[in-house]
């Protein structure tokens, strides 16, 4: 964004302008959200702050009680932020604890998604105050102290009820801790014309149905056009996870659906199981020879897999085969010791498909200690594994070794529960064995994972409560 409002400038676009309707969406958001009352709007020294003196003139100029409260001194102020200062034309309070006496309503102008340092001094001493005062704050472009790029807090930032943004969400909208900083986030049009974003090569996305197709019903197709994804077993006493990676695999569209494993456990799945069939294949040999018939197109292997040297064994059997994978939990974590052997293997076929899928725990263990945010973490970690990477949590970022990072919202805090992930996994392999790319298959299932958790509508949700939410979630999309 703030190379686009460079590009803007560089146009020819008024920049006036679009602090003019910056402020203006402010002023209307909170008219639409509350009666006419007393406002204090606190305004820092730059853009933000421009947008903050626009809001309160307006707000003014339609009836409303305001005050303006000043991070800094007002004849220090430059550009739009000076004119519309001077356009306000009334007194202008020194921002400190006491401007929020008799306050009922903030709106927070002091700094917005580019700040570059952290918030301390009278500023930080401010907004611990408001934080503290229960008044509900509208925030512009974000709360203030929220790094826009990455989510993170600098030093304090302000807890918002309404952040107004404009033309593009930033990172920090979606990313923990941000997002619960926000409030209720609204996406205002300033007018910024769609050529100053042509040659600014974003590779960062909400995640949205927008980014992905899923694959078409084929009226005259069958069942083998549809992907026949095998899910590796746990042992007898580790079945469950399993069981639910195939159910949702099957419930994502796959034309049919395998557990492959040792008899024992086989056993304990054929009392469970009727749609998918079972296939003894427990060594990495026997599982190599399974997927020689190239209609086993998807294979999800982790869930429930269990610890030691047999476990890399399978993994690096099924990296010779092919197949797309999904490696997800214990098949990860058999690496820690030895991450690249994983990822040699995982490059060792370039065109075929692999998607790790760790929460944070298992990420620290295979690719140690990375600095940075969510985002240029996940990245970094797809570049390394020559692989698609879905660092889960509730602010999902689904990366490709190519740099494209998708950030997800729509997972509830219900969704925090055991199992969730095994269902992830067979709904991601699932999409892949139908024909969809790597990424695109990736971001589509982690949307529709949280998505149908959201069916559920509140707390008391169980993962095997998810395979039989996505059919409506599907028909939904189509």
């Amino acid at each position: 964004m703030a190379a686009a409002d460079r590009s803007a400038a560089a146009l020819g676009i008024p920049t006036l302008g679009l602090m003019e309707r910056a402020g203006a969406a402010v002023a209307d958001a909170v008219i639409a959200r509350f009666r006419r009352q007393d406002v204090t709007v606190l305004c820092g020294p730059g853009k933000n702050g421009g947008d903050g003196f626009v809001a309160a003139r307006l707000l003014r100029d339609r009836g409303w009680s305001v005050r303006v409260a000043l991070a800094g001194e007002r004849d220090a102020l430059k550009g739009d932020c000076a004119t519309n200062a001077s356009r306000w034309g009334d007194a202008v309070l020194n921002a400190d604890a006491s401007v929020l006496d008799g306050a009922p309503i903030v709106i927070d102008a002091l700094f917005g998604a580019g700040l570059s340092r952290d918030i301390d001094g009278a500023v930080a001493r401010l907004i611990e105050a408001l934080n503290a005062s229960g008044l509900p704050v509208i925030a512009v472009d974000v709360p203030s102290g929220l790094d826009g790029a990455t989510g993170a807090v600098r030093g304090i930032a302000v807890k918002a009820d309404v952040t107004v943004t404009f033309v593009r969400k930033k990172p920090g909208h979606l990313i923990l801790p941000g997002r619960e900083l926000c409030g209720e986030l609204v996406l205002a049009d300033i007018g910024m014309p769609d050529a100053a974003f042509a040659t600014l090569g974003a590779n960062a996305w909400e995640n949205d149905p927008a980014l992905w197709q899923l694959p078409p019903a084929d009226p005259a197709g069958h069942k083998y056009g549809r992907g026949h994804c095998v899910v590796v077993s746990g042992g007898a006493l580790a079945t469950g996870a399993t069981r639910l990676a195939a159910f949702a695999a099957l419930r994502s569209g796959s034309g049919l659906v395998s557990l492959a494993g040792a008899q024992d456990a086989l056993m304990i799945h054929a009392a469970h199981v009727t749609s998918i069939m079972l296939k003894e294949a427990d060594s990495p040999e026997a599982l190599e020879a399974l997927l020689e018939d190239r209609r086993l197109n998807a294979v999800v292997y982790g869930p429930g897999a269990g610890r030691g040297e047999a476990v890399r064994g399978r993994v690096l059997a099924l990296l010779r085969t092919g197949a797309s994978i999904v490696l997800d939990a214990d098949a990860m974590t058999a690496f820690a010791d030895d991450p690249e052997a994983l990822f040699q293997a995982i490059a060792s076929l370039p065109d075929r498909v692999v998607v790790l899928t760790p929460h944070e725990g298992e990420f620290a263990r295979l690719f140690g200690k990375m600095t940075g945010d969510k985002v240029t973490r996940a990245r970094e970690a797809a570049r390394r594994a020559s692989a698609i990477v879905i660092l889960k949590g509730s602010d999902t970022v689904v990366a490709a070794p190519d740099g494209r990072a998708a950030i997800n919202a729509t997972a509830p805090a219900w969704l925090g529960t055991a199992g969730a992930g095994d269902v992830l996994a067979g709904m991601v392999a699932s999409l892949l064995g139908q024909g969809m790319p790597g990424w695109e298959a990736a971001a589509a299932a982690v949307w529709i994972h949280g998505t149908a958790a959201q069916a559920f509508g509140g707390p008391g949700m169980i993962s095997e409560d998810l395979p039989g939410l996505i059919p409506a979630v599907l028909k939904g999309l189509g």
